[in-house]
């Protein structure tokens, strides 16, 4: 954020100077308009007592701050501010630094000013600062810390700086048009190396081999690049396209993994940063940036059947993107997520069942049995699958008939587990780690053959 701001401002017509010189005198202070006041009942009484040494009085009372507005108005410095914030995305119930950097680009000394940046309320109080003379040229730079438990996108500013004479008879406020955003993501959990997909570095084997290698060599030529080898050279491609080319590597290609977030409205009991819900977005933060720095390209995707990164080639984050890029702007996104008002998954099922989805882990809310037989479903497109349940009954207990029944949830959770699911049920206290764990032993014990992990 950067602007320049005359405070006084050019006054090319009569009008304009008029307009502002109306703006200053509405900026006189308490005490200034004491002052004015005092020395108008001054020059009164002393008209009605013939008293001129208390004429004088009254005069200088009531001059000074209008001599006070005069001068402020008048006045023709610049000043330039700059807002920098580190980081630019923090967790929810972490701090952030926001540094503020005023520039005097006048060739005039500044008085006193005051500054002041516009925060929401839940980052924090408005903070405030006192800077003294600012000589020309130089610059001043103060920094304050926000927080905030609640995740969401929060505007900083406008910066606002107010103007005052030295003997605070008047204040001018000046506000700045740029402002920064602060992203307040999820908190995320650090998971246990569990080995997923049988490959600890995203790329699977055995019968899932054809997921994550490419096979061949790509013989397909490219231009050449600074750093490649000249023994890849493809003459013959050379020679026809007039420049060098060289043979593309082999190109391996990652396994996936989906997350599936569950934002409706009616499976989720509860409001604030212990809620099911909240707890569901943090355990979907968790795994997808823990399934990044495996290896995995990840695709999130939500009931509402929005997938992000998007709707590209492949539609997975990853494979042709920078793994912090793509965590970053899947945790943009769970920032700002909210309820969907849908009643059902079917179209996040319509998505998955478009291809061999690999490794799909779900953050579920209460199921009925219609929804639980359509995540059933989603088992036969992904090669394993895990999710994780919240019954609101155990994070809402105050609200009966809130949930299903413990019967009839057990017999969702029972359904899904026939249809192939590693099912863990997700109870407030229960660290994610300690599921992500149990996840694993669940389905190497249910895997004959297998020695540890997803496949």
């Amino acid at each position: 954020m950067s602007a320049g701001l005359p405070p006084g401002g050019a006054s090319p017509g009569v009008d304009e100077d008029q307009g502002g010189l109306r703006a200053a005198l509405s900026g006189l202070t308490t005490r200034g308009r004491s002052f004015l006041a005092a020395g108008i009942a001054a020059g009164i009484c002393a008209y009605a007592l013939g008293q001129d040494d208390l004429l004088r009085v009254g005069m200088l009372l009531a001059v000074l701050p209008l001599v006070c507005v005069g001068v402020l108005h008048r006045t023709r410095y610049r000043v330039a501010g700059s807002r920098r914030l580190s980081p630019a995305r923090v967790p929810a119930g972490s701090e952030a630094r926001v540094h503020l950097r005023m520039d005097n680009v006048s060739r005039l000394p500044t008085g006193l000013l005051m500054l002041q940046d516009r925060v929401p309320y839940v980052l924090g109080p408005r903070p405030r600062f006192v800077l003294d003379r600012v000589e020309a040229g130089g610059r001043r730079e103060v920094s304050y810390r926000v927080r905030s438990d609640l995740r969401g996108r929060y505007p900083l500013g406008p910066l606002q700086l107010r103007l005052s004479d030295p003997f605070g008879m008047c204040e001018l406020t000046r506000s700045f048009s740029a402002y920064d955003t602060l992203t307040v993501i999820p908190r995320t959990e650090a998971l246990p190396p569990v080995r997923l997909a049988g490959e600890a570095a995203g790329y699977g084997d055995g019968r899932q081999r054809s997921l994550a290698l490419a096979g061949e060599d790509d013989v397909i030529p490219r231009e050449y690049r600074h750093g490649d080898d000249l023994r890849r050279v493809h003459w013959r491609s050379t020679a026809r396209y007039g420049e060098l080319m060289v043979r593309r590597e082999e190109q391996p290609q990652r396994a996936r993994c989906t997350v599936l977030l569950d934002t409706r409205r009616i499976a989720f009991q509860g409001a604030g940063p212990d809620s099911a819900f909240e707890w569901a977005v943090s355990g979907a933060a968790s795994a997808l940036v823990h399934m990044l720095e495996r290896g995995f390209s990840v695709r999130l995707l939500t009931d509402t059947g929005s997938s992000v990164p998007g709707d590209g080639s492949s539609g997975f984050a990853g494979a042709t993107q920078d793994s912090a890029d793509s965590a970053g702007l899947m945790m943009d996104t769970l920032a700002v997520v909210g309820h969907s008002d849908g009643a059902g998954l079917s179209a996040s099922f319509d998505v998955l069942r478009g291809g061999n989805e690999g490794l799909l882990i779900a953050f579920f809310g209460d199921l009925d049995e219609e929804q639980a037989a359509v995540a059933a479903r989603m088992r036969q497109r992904s090669n394993a699958a895990v999710a994780f349940v919240t019954d609101s009954a155990a994070w809402v207990p105050d609200e009966p008939g809130a949930a299903p029944a413990p019967a009839q949830a057990q017999e969702r959770l029972r359904m899904l587990r026939e249809a192939g699911w590693t099912v863990l049920d997700a109870r407030p206290g229960v660290p994610l780690a300690d599921l992500w764990q149990q996840a694993g032993r669940e389905h190497t014990t249910n895997t004959p053959g297998k020695t540890g992990g997803w496949s």
